[in-house]
């Protein structure tokens, strides 16, 4: 199998769990009791956030003459750590939420879909495919990074 198949494999895997998990009300209650706590869900959101930073590193790379020659490493990170977000939004919350929160979700799972369904897999060669596909996960990306710290910051004053 091809390796782009893999990851198309594994995040379709790991998103569809995710899914079936929330549909089908399966909770693994250690992990349950433990996101009721604040604590914890302070802290799994603090390793949710910087993987929310670490996937912008990549766009560094690529806008920055110095770190131009780590695209390529960079590129292979951010998607196999993009595939593996579900995992990562599942040890901070096994559900969507409501209101923000689940537009947050969505928003989060759309992203991670349309990257797992990359370029490598689109095989276009097309340059609107390119635009199109480039425009629409940065945007939803810069989305859910704003409505990340809006959601840091309510969880904070609220506190």
């Amino acid at each position: 199998m091809k390796k782009s198949y893999s990851f198309l494999c594994i995040g379709l895997g790991l998103f569809t769990a995710y899914i079936l998990q929330y549909i089908l009300d399966l909770k693994w209650q250690w992990l349950y009791n433990l996101q009721l706590d604040e604590e914890y869900k302070r802290w799994s959101g603090v390793f949710v956030g910087i993987f929310i930073l670490f996937q912008w590193i990549l766009t560094l790379t690529r806008v920055s003459k110095k770190l131009r020659k780590h695209t390529m490493l960079f590129t292979r990170l951010h998607k196999w750590i993009g595939i593996i977000s579900p995992l990562f939004f599942y040890i901070h919350a096994m559900e969507f939420g409501y209101g923000y929160l689940a537009l947050l979700s969505y928003i989060f799972f759309i992203n991670m879909i349309l990257g797992t369904i990359n370029l490598d897999i689109l095989k276009s060669k097309k340059e609107w495919v390119f635009q199109s596909w480039m425009i629409t996960h940065v945007a939803l990306s810069i989305v859910i990074t704003f409505l990340a710290i809006f959601h840091i910051g309510i969880v904070f004053y609220y506190k």
